[in-house]
């Protein structure tokens, strides 16, 4: 008898599928010799059972759920015969909780929202819950295996089984346990004759499909019914399918039916009177009673709609996150959990894939101003996001961050399709059409742009879909593209959306123009922009490669976390090494008081690189180089501080004096890399390479900083642009650029020697190690060309003329201590020189000149006045006078140290914190 049974559900079935798949009036004689269910000796008993409508049992279990369901409505008579007409109370009495899948993924997690909803003091309280983690996922799988027929699908129902058998016996035992073991039994006895079915049928149909897959939460919200009754609360367990009504739509969605829901949630309530209900999420039925789902994570809607029929004061949706981030937390390191979010931000943000919520939960709370909380079941002290109508005061979140954008969301694997034509200009029925193509394949389209003119649409599409809406437009405008009323359809693939998304926006001057600002200056280029009247929402279309270090640029301009620099430094010799000591020294400062995340990536030298994926230790940087350190390459060294996606700023900081290095400056600022360095030979090069990046760095959102070629750390560089910009005209600059010639200068008195006091120059270091890369005055002759141009005269290098201090005989000589050894036999002819100027009330000074108004530059020993400002210099300072419209009778004055590494590497870092404040830290 079981197997004739058995051979009978399955025939049941496999006429179900034929009758689901085919429209009722069809009369192919393909069909004629499939059982009807009319013709199932099995179809009255069937029939007849209250769980017909959600799909076909076996005749077994429809004898014991009949006797069941008899023997409950007798129950619920006797408590009351008056309930059948009486409505469930509704207000703040109830409270609405919702379990995701991994809330309940083990025995462990389900004993711990037991707890939750024992602790929970409402006086009604009705808990959606959702099936154990990766069950629903295994649901869809044996779909899919029956349908492609294969065999395994019985074996992987079985482990379907085993999960929640194993788990049952964890949680209780007696009754409870048998009667949930007996259930879970003919429940899978009955799937496993549907399977065969659809394995024998070859495919399943929509209705089956949702009947299978909804039987997760039937077993979960069983067993956490059973768990939280052994805690002493009165409760009982709702199969929503009972209850909840919905009508599909024709865009995969479906829409409650409230009215129809309310009268059978009166009904559900009037013959199972409870204080505490668990309640199946996910699931539905038709208003045909036909089994169906509220598609995928459609348990955070379960929840809303019963909050809604219930008029809750809250529904609390239970997950794995402390709450809603103002961006998606793998992406972006420093986002931060919002208090609050209205019900319009939480739909924006949900709709661009930010892990709140179900897109349309916010639907139905709405209605009756219930607030939602996101919680998070794993860590109760967080206290998670509000999702609530917003207050008149100012929110917690906007008193901290001060911002009008509460967060950030991205759509990845998108195209963008535009359509465009000088033919669509004041056509009706363009847009029509075009949507209407896109309509026909079924896509969905996530974006629409159209300027004014009118002449071009653009918009969004997944990428998997965008070859056959491609096709379609083709197909659909073929004759206004070869009449050229059409220019073109064009796809553009590999695209990501970025939105911005804050209530606050509206009527919000700047927050555009901060947005596209943070994207310029991290190098981001916009495809395609929208925003609706409402302002709650910018939306920009980026290049799926850029995706990520657009958000970080964006939410970090907002003031919502730090401002990050992915730092390379090349040249760790005495300057870089003073630079990243420093760097070290100021780091925690940084990011406490400033938000500046200062991160060195990469550090090289002419043979050794040291490169890290989360930054460079800099307490020990010399030690991780020495063990870690690979061979130098420019190119890797290069594309790995700049190639990291999750930091949205780029510099390379060159402390180098290398012809080399500089050449790649040009590069570097075209592909969006800001570049600071102390090295002359860049902008004292020549004139067309220097014409070249001045001009690019204009053009482009991307820096170049070079304060420190001239006064080390001495503002010469942002004074004299300053000057300019203010429309004040240079006349003369003059100045003692050199430290290690204003040492000797200012020491080369009396009666001493001059090759004396280079040789005590060169020993207290203030000397290059060859004295005559000082002497020589080619590095004074580099900062005055480096002047003159920023003063706007086109020279060359060699069109100034430099007075050398180093003799003619000595300047082939073999070596430094060559040239130190005989210098002493021509000390005599400075000695002279040094006597005049004395006689005559002089001093000598070795100093750079820059006529304006001549437009040339010189390099020379000059004589001044002992009152002359350049003759009250001590040690190695330097001291700039400009001579301007402005400054004409008294010169603008800069004087202070201009040599050594301290203050170098101070210039350096001065300049770097500059950038990061034109990125958007604070200053």
């Amino acid at each position: 008898m079981a197997f004739s049974s058995s051979i009978c559900r399955a025939s049941c079935i496999h006429s179900a599928l034929a009758l689901d798949a085919k429209p009722a009036n069809n009369t192919n004689a393909n069909n004629r010799n499939k059982i009807s269910l009319s013709q199932c000796p099995h179809f009255s008993l069937i029939a007849r059972s209250p769980f017909y409508r959600r799909g076909f049992v076996s005749v077994e279990r429809k004898k014991e759920l009949s006797r069941f369901h008899v023997s409950s409505s007798v129950k619920a008579i006797l408590l009351d015969q008056s309930k059948e007409n009486v409505s469930v109370p509704k207000g703040d009495m109830w409270s609405v909780h919702k379990f995701g899948g991994t809330c309940v993924g083990n025995v462990e997690r389900i004993r711990n929202v037991a707890e939750v909803i024992v602790k929970d003091g409402s006086e009604g309280k009705l808990v959606v819950v959702s099936a154990m983690s990766k069950v629903t996922d295994m649901m869809y799988d044996l779909i899919y295996r029956a349908q492609s027929r294969d065999d395994s699908y019985a074996s992987a129902l079985d482990a379907v089984l085993e999960k929640h058998r194993v788990t049952a016996i964890d949680l209780f035992d007696g009754d409870d346990l048998a009667t949930f073991l007996s259930c879970l039994h003919n429940d899978v006895n009955d799937l496993k004759a549907m399977l065969r079915a659809i394995y024998i049928a070859g495919h399943a149909t929509e209705s089956f499909t949702d009947f299978v897959v909804g039987h997760g939460e039937l077993w979960s919200a069983q067993m956490l019914s059973y768990v939280v009754k052994k805690s002493g609360l009165d409760c009982k367990w709702m199969d929503t399918r009972d209850v909840l009504v919905v009508n599909p739509t024709s865009s995969n969605q479906v829409d409650p039916d409230f009215p129809e829901s309310e009268k059978r949630l009166n009904e559900w309530f009037s013959q199972n009177p409870s204080e505490t209900v668990i309640a199946t999420g996910f699931i539905a039925s038709t208003p045909q009673n036909i089994p169906t789902t509220l598609k995928r994570d459609g348990s955070d809607f379960s929840a809303a709609i019963m909050g809604a029929l219930l008029q809750a004061r809250q529904v609390t949706i239970w997950t794995d996150v402390d709450g809603v981030y103002s961006a998606d937390p793998r992406k972006v390191s420093e986002a931060v959990i919002l208090r609050t979010l209205s019900y319009q931000e939480a739909w924006e943000m949900s709709y661009f894939g930010a892990n709140v919520l179900h897109p349309r939960t916010i639907i139905p709370v709405m209605r009756y101003d219930i607030p939602i909380a996101i919680r998070n079941i794993f860590n109760l002290s967080a206290p998670g996001t509000m999702i609530c109508r917003p207050s008149l005061n100012e929110s917690e979140d906007d008193q901290k961050l001060d911002s009008p954008v509460k967060g950030f969301a991205t759509i990845d694997n998108l195209a963008l399709i535009n359509v465009e034509g000088t033919g669509m200009a004041g056509v009706p029925g363009t847009a029509s059409n075009i949507f209407g193509a896109v309509k026909d394949v079924g896509a969905n389209v996530i974006m629409i742009s159209q300027a004014s003119s009118e002449h071009s649409v653009c918009f969004a599409v997944p990428e998997k879909e965008v070859e056959a809406v491609a096709q379609a437009l083709q197909s659909r405008f073929r004759q206004a593209l070869n009449a050229g009323r059409l220019s073109q359809v064009a796809v553009i693939p590999k695209c990501s959306i970025l939105a911005a998304v804050g209530q606050k926006m509206a009527s919000t001057p700047g927050v555009s123009a901060t947005l596209f600002n943070a994207l310029a200056k991290a190098n981001i280029n916009v495809r395609a922009i929208a925003q609706g009247c409402s302002e709650y929402n910018i939306t920009v279309v980026v290049k799926r490669e850029d995706c990520i270090r657009a958000l970080r640029a964006v939410h970090s301009r907002f003031y919502l976390s730090e401002t990050t620099v992915a730092m390379g430094i090349i040249g760790p010799g005495l300057i870089g090494g003073t630079l990243l000591d420093q760097l070290r020294d100021q780091a925690a400062v940084l990011k406490e008081e400033f938000n500046i995340d200062l991160r060195v990536m990469g550090i090289t030298g002419s043979r050794t690189m040291l490169l890290s994926d989360k930054g460079i230790d800099l307490s020990k940087w010399r030690e991780i180089m020495k063990q870690k350190g690979e061979v130098a390459d420019i190119e890797k060294f290069t594309q790995h501080v700049h190639g990291n996606h999750f930091i949205p700023n780029t510099a390379l900081v060159d402390c180098t004096a290398d012809t080399n290095i500089a050449r790649y400056y040009y590069d570097w600022l075209r592909k969006g890399i800001h570049v600071i360095t102390p090295n002359k030979k860049a902008n004292s090069g020549p004139l067309d390479m220097y014409l070249k990046l001045r001009g690019l760095q204009r053009q482009s959102y991307t820096h170049y900083f070079y304060e420190a070629t001239v006064g080390a750390g001495l503002p010469i560089i942002n004074t004299l642009q300053g000057l300019l910009e203010t429309g004040d005209k240079i006349l003369r600059i003059e100045g003692i650029f050199s430290g290690t010639l204003s040492y000797i200068f200012n020491n080369f008195s009396g009666k001493r020697a001059f090759s004396e006091v280079v040789a005590e120059a060169k020993q207290a270091g203030y000397t290059e190690p060859d004295p005559r890369d000082d002497l020589a005055g080619t590095d004074v002759a580099r900062k005055v060309i480096i002047l003159a141009r920023e003063s706007g005269l086109k020279l060359e290098l060699a069109d100034i003329p430099v007075e050398s201090l180093v003799p003619e005989p000595l300047r082939a000589a073999a070596s430094a201590e060559e040239f130190m050894k005989q210098l002493p036999r021509f000390d005599q002819g400075l000695a002279h020189k040094r006597q005049e100027a004395e006689e005559a009330g002089d001093v000598l000074r070795y100093v750079g000149v820059v006529d304006v108004v001549r437009k040339e530059g010189r390099v020379e020993l000059r004589r001044y006045k002992t009152d002359h400002p350049f003759s009250q210099l001590s040690g190695a300072d330097n001291i700039i006078a400009f001579t301007t419209t402005r400054y004409k009778e008294q010169p603008l004055i800069i004087r202070g140290p201009g040599a050594g590494a301290q203050v170098t590497a101070g210039g350096v870092f001065s300049d770097i914190l500059r950038l990061a404040s034109y990125l958007g830290a604070p200053s």
